[in-house]
């Protein structure tokens, strides 16, 4: 089944990240916002108080933070994608930049790069 949403142009098979192996969680550096109440959450599963978390996993940029990365296959991936799994290790608390993925206002414009990274895409 292809997942559809208004406004944009394409529609997304969440079963081909069977397939895919974790390329939304890897590659290029950038941004994995997180919020304080994901953080909250996210910290509970792990148990850490939000402030061992934020020290541990994340980077400050002004009042937002973003989930740490480190390098994986000549790129980046996500602290917590599981390397010899291939997936997200704490999947269930991810944050919501991950679970809307990939329907971001971002590819609604730029569709070719988001088919390059994600196989699960197909336009209308």
């Amino acid at each position: 089944m292809c997942e559809i949403k208004d406004g944009f142009s394409y529609c997304f098979d969440a079963k081909k990240c069977e397939v895919c192996k974790g390329n939304c969680c890897i590659g290029d550096s950038g941004y994995i916002w997180i919020d304080e109440a994901e953080s909250a959450r996210l910290s509970a599963f792990l148990g850490l108080s939000v402030e061992e978390f934020k020290a541990k996993f994340t980077d400050k940029f002004g009042i937002r933070y973003s989930i740490k990365e480190r390098e994986f296959e000549g790129g980046y991936a996500c602290v917590f994608f599981d390397e010899i799994k291939r997936c997200c290790s704490v999947y269930e608390f991810r944050p919501k930049q991950c679970k809307t993925f990939p329907f971001w206002d971002y590819f609604k414009k730029n569709y070719n790069e988001l088919e390059k990274e994600c196989i699960g895409v197909k336009p209308l």
